[in-house]
């Protein structure tokens, strides 16, 4: 594993295992949910990745390390992630739809570990997912005429290219894997491309408010 892929999941961690913790908490206590997810942020923020290490030492003295993979976990776990966290709150239905293509794709994405197995299914799942890319591209397209100002156009456009280089690496990694038939690789390519749909959703909010 590079350095890159535990940065990965260092960014995962908070919005795909705590995020949803947190919100089921709200349900019961508002205040103590907010106060510990503004501590987190902090925390995280000031040492990045050190919630992702918590867990990774839960795991390890639970002797779990080794029996959990965190690279089809968290892409697994992405499936029932409903967090508002990458959810832009604009009610133009531009970006409604953006919402909707966004977690369309990371949907489709975490159902990868279940169908791979099944080449006729994941084969289906492969064209779902070509499709939700483009829609999401499109949706990213249409809510460029609400930005304001040429910096924050230009951070968009950055972003989208991004997403793209790695849609492009997803598509070659998937090559590859009727070559090799190389599982993790495949899962890894999905989850970078799952964190580069919150950036661009991210991105959205922060230059889009």
């Amino acid at each position: 594993m590079t350095m890159g892929d535990e940065n990965l999941f260092a960014a995962m961690t908070m919005p795909v295992i705590i995020g949803p913790i947190l919100d089921k908490l709200e349900q019961r206590d508002l205040a103590a949910a907010q106060s510990l997810r503004q501590a987190l942020s902090k925390v995280e923020q000031q040492h990045p990745g050190l919630v992702y290490d918590l867990i990774k030492g839960i795991l390890k003295k639970a002797d779990l390390d080794q029996r959990i993979d965190m690279c089809e976990s968290l892409l697994r776990l992405e499936g029932i992630n409903n967090s508002e966290e990458f959810r832009s709150e604009r009610a133009e239905p531009a970006f409604q739809e953006l919402n909707h293509r966004a977690m369309a794709l990371k949907k489709i994405l975490s159902r990868i570990p279940n169908e791979i197995y099944d080449r006729k299914k994941f084969l289906e799942t492969i064209k779902d997912i070509a499709s939700a890319i483009k829609n999401l591209l499109d949706a990213v397209n249409n809510v460029f005429p609400y930005v304001q100002g040429q910096e924050n156009k230009q951070v968009l456009e950055h972003k989208k290219r991004e997403f793209v280089k790695y849609s492009k690496r997803f598509s070659n990694t998937l090559k590859e894997f009727f070559k090799d038939n190389q599982r993790n690789d495949v899962f890894l390519s999905a989850n970078y491309l799952i964190n580069q749909t919150n950036i661009i959703m991210r991105t959205v909010k922060q230059r889009c408010p």
